[in-house]
């Protein structure tokens, strides 16, 4: 089920539980996990993208693994807040996470890789650095803020 709502996101999972955070790229997918009671999300690892098959099976390792209850997705949209190409596309990785059977959960990203990108120079982070650390650092970004929105009430 893919929710562009928190609140149904958040009822989909009545007993909370740990959360999977995705900015997927077209090259690498950026994963973060968030503790089972929603309070903080971490950096994890930086996916080498190849075939979507492989990826998903990946994917789903690492879910089972670290008893993943959900999925937060970074959606892309233009600063209008309006779809782009990009957007289509990452709508498209997300109904194909659906055979894994856990809540999805689309969270507006527009800001994620430049806010971290910010906070990686003001730590003087090589450029090579920043490379390795961004995208996971991004679905970091991406799942605070849905975990934040996700308890707010």
């Amino acid at each position: 089920m893919i929710t562009a709502s928190a609140s149904a996101f958040r009822d989909a999972l009545p007993g909370g539980g740990r959360l999977i955070g995705l900015d997927v790229g077209t090259k690498t997918i950026g994963i973060a996990l968030c503790d089972s009671g929603w309070t903080i999300a971490t950096p994890a690892e930086l996916l080498r993208r190849t075939k979507f098959s492989a990826d998903l099976e990946r994917l789903k390792a690492l879910m089972v693994a670290q008893s993943v209850k959900g999925i937060v997705v970074g959606l892309p949209l233009n600063l209008d807040g309006s779809d782009s190409p990009r957007t289509q596309s990452i709508r498209a990785f997300a109904r194909n996470l659906e055979p894994l059977e856990l809540p999805i959960l689309l969270w507006d990203e527009r800001w994620s890789t430049q806010a971290v990108t910010r906070t990686l120079l003001a730590a003087d982070a090589s450029r090579a650095r920043r490379a390795e650390l961004v995208d996971k650092m991004a679905a970091a970004y991406i799942l605070q803020g849905a975990i934040d929105a996700l308890t707010m009430s």
